[in-house]
């Protein structure tokens, strides 16, 4: 079980609700992980438009706990506007905080990730930084009151999986408290498996789902991998070793002379 801010779930995945075929397909992708947070991008047209109160309503009825973000902003005052924004529909102090720095890569802008961090956490905002695996910021980002770090796997949809498994161990070995989440650039369960190895409490991910020929089953194997990669973190994995070790005992193997 992972605890944010107080609040424990059973599911160590977190699921984004863009850009699938349909609202029925997210609807049955969401059911299919077992998520039990989603995230909401929060849309600049009005939370009262009749589109919006549509995909909110369908929300509700999955009884699933809302983690809004800042998707899209390049501006800590953006970013904090959208936030307030946020709060007010959805009714949480969580948020899951994105200022973008560069357009190619969705980058974080992490001066400005830790500037607005800084003012959210002062107005009681519970944040969920999306940053890089730099343990310099992550510091700067606790410091101004975050009680969860979500570095990237690789750039959004990227699909490329962990792009610096040695910063990430990183990570997890300097913030032992800390629970972390990797967020971004997870294509397929493997991936979702492997950051789990690392002792990493949680998944991020929308893309590999969303944009999957079938969004429910991968959702579906997206659970099975989180599962997978908890589990094998918690058994201890062997190390690597250099040079080969024979699985067969060879005590007591017969001698035979020439």
């Amino acid at each position: 079980m992972s605890s944010f801010y107080g609040v424990e779930l059973k599911s160590r995945l977190l699921l984004g609700t863009s850009r699938y075929p349909s609202p029925a397909v997210l609807e049955r992708a969401v059911k299919a992980s077992g998520a039990e947070v989603v995230t909401v991008s929060l849309r600049r047209e009005s939370g009262t438009g009749r589109a919006g109160q549509a995909f909110w309503s369908l929300i509700q009825s999955m009884g699933v706990r809302v983690l809004p973000n800042t998707a899209g902003c390049h501006s800590v005052k953006e970013a904090v506007t959208t936030a307030h924004m946020a709060r007010e529909l959805f009714d949480t102090p969580w948020i899951k905080l994105e200022v973008i720095g560069e357009a190619d890569t969705l980058q974080p802008d992490v001066f400005g990730l830790v500037e607005a961090a800084r003012i959210l956490s002062e107005e009681g905002f519970e944040v969920f930084p999306y940053t890089t695996e730099d343990l310099v910021v992550a510091e700067r980002l606790v410091e101004a009151g975050c009680r969860v770090l979500m570095p990237w796997g690789a750039p959004i949809g990227s699909a490329r999986g962990l792009n610096n498994v040695y910063g990430l161990r990183s990570m997890r070995a300097h913030f032992p408290e800390i629970p972390l989440v990797v967020d971004a650039g997870l294509g397929v369960p493997s991936h979702a498996a492997a950051a789990m190895e690392l002792g990493y409490d949680a998944v991020l991910l929308n893309t590999a789902v969303a944009e999957a020929g079938d969004p429910v089953e991968m959702a579906r194997a997206f659970a099975l991998g989180v599962e997978a990669g908890r589990a094998a973190y918690l058994a201890r994995p062997m190390e690597p070793r250099d040079m080969a070790v024979p699985s067969t005992p060879v005590i007591g193997k017969a001698a035979l002379g020439d």
